[in-house]
């Protein structure tokens, strides 16, 4: 998914089950990345805490090899109801060890090239972004899903829940206060609240 912009810098990523797409509006040589469009084969729950409910974090790395100023980006999901959606909220990683203070906790195999424990810049609808949406498709099935009971050690397989459908949906985020990032390597993180159900 490329979203137009008055400069030459364009960045595009994909989530597993959700797309995203940035576009930058430093000017200087075309900068394109994409894991490729929604599958089908396992939507990825991403919601921030709210009462009763852990924040989901999945994400997808990028690497800048200039200063980037990203001004755009679209990101598709499963949905409910459109009408349920009470928050959007971007936020961008560093590697660790960057913005992390501890050691690595143990819970995972490794750490390398894995995010940071602090996000690095965030963005939220009220507060540096806005958003539209557009409905794709008005039933879209995956063949597997992952939401709760997440396995953070690396022996314990998380394996999935079950196949889910839902509305699939494409958020168009502007960001109001652009993430103006040095050359570096990151992870972006697009998270949906709704008032009921969960974003996947």
């Amino acid at each position: 998914m490329i979203i137009p912009s008055t400069c030459k810098n364009l960045l595009a990523a994909t989530l597993a089950a959700s797309a995203l797409a940035f576009a930058g509006a430093a000017c200087a040589s075309p900068f394109v990345f994409s894991t490729g469009d929604p599958g089908g084969k396992i939507a990825t729950g991403s919601r921030p805490s709210s009462a009763g409910k852990i924040e989901i974090e999945p994400a997808d790395d990028f690497i800048l090899s200039d200063h980037t100023r990203i001004t755009k980006a679209s990101f598709t999901g499963l949905l409910p109801d459109l009408r349920n959606v009470g928050s959007v909220v971007v936020e961008i990683y560093r590697v660790f060890p960057f913005d992390s203070t501890n050691p690595p906790s143990g819970n995972g195999g490794t750490r390398v090239n894995s995010p940071s424990d602090i996000a690095f810049d965030s963005r939220s609808n009220g507060s540096g972004l806005s958003f539209t949406t557009t409905v794709l498709n008005g039933l879209f099935a995956a063949a597997n899903s992952v939401l709760n009971g997440i396995n953070k050690s690396a022996n314990e397989l998380t394996g999935g829940k079950s196949p889910v459908s839902g509305e699939e949906d494409r958020f168009d985020v502007a960001f109001t206060t652009p993430f103006d990032l040095p050359a570096g390597h990151y992870f972006l993180m697009p998270q949906v609240q709704l008032t009921t159900g969960d974003f996947q």
